[in-house]
Parts: structure tokens; sequence; C-alpha cells
């Protein structure tokens, strides 16, 4: 006896309480294994859909930590330069390039522009600012206590940054397992729907 679609579907349907009509995508009618197929795919999309982003923002903040790890860095050699018994007044032996000074910026530390540090006032490092950019030499400096109240702020924001890339990579990994689920979950139904009309087909 020749057996169709249409019986082994109907056969499905007795056991599972559904017939194939019970199901459409986008309004139109389809078999139960296409289903689990767009369903599959369309859990997969979701999961993309918020891996992606997440993902540029875990890149993006990898490189602010290595130009903020730079930073720390030039900032500690430069602390490194003042003279051990220095009271951190006004001592301006430490020399910073731009880079650093742009990061600084982001943490609330914008230098006074002077126009030459050999002139006027600015004669007397007592006098001069305790961050300060010379338009004339084209150069950023500041003072001890400046600069080391520089590196708590910058190993602070190194340490934010590392606990926004902790929490972000707990819900990568999270997205990750869901993925695997989703397919996980698909390929099992699909293996069940292959074995239930299997056994219809043996039971006609």
């Amino acid at each position: 006896m020749a057996i169709n679609s249409v019986q082994v579907c109907d056969n499905i349907g007795s056991m599972w309480g559904v017939s194939v009509k019970d199901y459409k995508l986008d309004g139109v009618q389809t078999d139960l294994q296409d289903l689990l197929v767009a369903v599959s795919k369309q859990r997969a999309n979701a999961v993309e859909q918020e891996v992606t982003p997440l993902s540029k923002r875990m890149e993006a903040r990898n490189d602010l930590l290595e130009k903020f790890g730079n930073a720390l860095a030039e900032l500690t050699k430069i602390q490194a330069s003042f003279k051990s018994d220095d009271p951190g007044s006004k001592d301006m032996t430490g020399w910073m390039s731009s880079s650093t000074a742009s990061l600084l910026k982001t943490l609330g530390y914008s230098p006074t522009t002077i126009s030459n540090i050999s002139e006027g006032d600015y004669k007397d490092t007592e006098k001069r600012p305790d961050f300060y950019y010379s338009s004339a030499d084209r150069s950023y400096s500041a003072n001890k206590k400046t600069i080391e109240g520089m590196i708590q702020s910058v190993k602070s924001k190194i340490d934010g940054l590392n606990t926004d890339a902790q929490s972000d990579m707990t819900r990568l990994q999270s997205l990750v397992d869901r993925r695997d689920e989703a397919y996980s979950t698909a390929t099992n139904l699909m293996t069940d729907v292959s074995d239930t009309r299997s056994n219809a087909i043996r039971n006609m």
C-alpha cells in the first residue's frame, strides 16, 4: 500500500494532537520540520544581534584599556623623574606626550595654556600652574603632586574598565550558551520529528 505524506502527517497529528495545517510561517502553511528550522534560525539571529554590538563594545574598551595603560606607564616614568626628596610643590621636571594629555582631559585634567615659561612670572616655577601647556615649546608639564593625582585617576579608570570588561565577558558567555542551546534544541527536535515519522510509517 502506498503511503503519502498526508497520511504520515495525519498519523503524527493523532500522536501529537496537532495537524500540519496548524503550522504557518509568515502566513504560509508549512510542515513542522521547516517550522523548527525557521525557529532555530530566528533564535540564533536574535542572539547574534546582541553579540555583534557587544563584541564591538568590548573591542573599543580593550583599545581604551591599552591607551590608558600606556598613559599610566608614561606617568609613572614621569613620577620617577622627580627628586625623591622633592616636596611635590612646583618642580616642573616631567613633560608628557599629547596623547596622554588628551586622555587626561577625559578625566577632568585640563591644562592651562601659557605662551612662554621663560617670560614674566612663569620664570619662577612656584608661580606656574599645576598642569599647563606651553604653546612656545608645544609641550605639557605638571608638578609632582598633580602627576601623582593623575596616576591615581588613571588607575581608577583602568579598574572601572576592567570591571566592565568582566561583566561583558559574562554576558557574552551567556549569549554563546543561549546560541548553543538554541541549536541543540532544534537538532533534538528535528531528530524527534524524524523518529516520530519513521514510527508512524512502520505502524501503518
